[in-house]
């Protein structure tokens, strides 16, 4: 049984709204999940509650129950966003300011997908925004971590992404002569990444964990 209570941020996206389902069709979960959003998601469940507002929201914390797990789906990208500010807002700032408020409300795990090559010190601007996220949980407390690492993911977005709709299409193609080091860099169905998102709902041991391409896959598929 997983009993996790769960804040899960970026609910209506592609890797959320799979998160959610996945675990609202599991019957061996038995937890909560809290998710805010800036418009009403189709899910009536009395294990969901969604929290419907502006985020960040001054009133989100006292909304909030007692929680056990931050799991965050959030992502945008540069050309949706408008600016580099923008996205910086939503995929670094706004990240962490909601685990900042599942951490005051007992969250002892976060589960934060992010992207292969995440960095830092890397030279490309999202892969460094993604680096820094990671760095910044670090330090937040949390005695669990578990950063999940896909390529470039397979699966219907709701916002238009034509360049990305593009590479969909000819990425898979790539994926067997991806070896060795190359493999963390494959493709990857969206659903795998939910459904390895999920599953990480259920560990509690303590300590920090990457996961790419083929842990992913064994997850998913677990």
């Amino acid at each position: 049984m997983n009993s996790a209570r769960i804040l899960l941020a970026g609910a209506s996206g592609l890797v959320g709204k799979q998160v959610l389902a996945t675990l609202l069709a599991d019957k061996n979960f038995t937890g909560r999940i809290v998710a805010p959003v800036r418009r009403p998601i189709a899910a009536s469940d009395p294990r969901l509650a969604t929290v419907v507002g502006p985020l960040p929201s001054s009133s989100l914390e006292g909304d909030l129950p007692k929680l056990d797990v931050y799991v965050s789906c959030l992502g945008t990208t540069l050309r949706a966003a408008g600016s580099r500010e923008a996205f910086i807002a939503v995929d670094r700032e706004l990240v962490l300011q909601l685990a900042q408020v599942a951490h005051r409300k007992g969250a002892r795990r976060a589960i934060v997908v992010t992207s292969v090559g995440a960095s830092r010190q890397s030279g490309n601007f999202y892969l460094r925004i993604k680096g820094e996220v990671e760095d910044a949980f670090e330090s937040m407390g949390f005695d669990r971590l578990d950063f999940v690492r896909p390529g470039l993911m397979l699966g219907a977005r709701s916002d238009r992404r034509p360049a990305e709709a593009i590479a969909q299409r000819v990425a898979p193609l790539f994926n067997p002569f991806m070896l060795g080091r190359w493999d963390s860099y494959r493709s990857i169905k969206s659903e795998l990444v939910a459904a390895a998102v999920a599953r990480l709902t259920a560990e509690t041991a303590a300590g920090r964990f990457i996961h790419t391409y083929s842990d992913i896959v064994a997850l998913g598929k677990r």
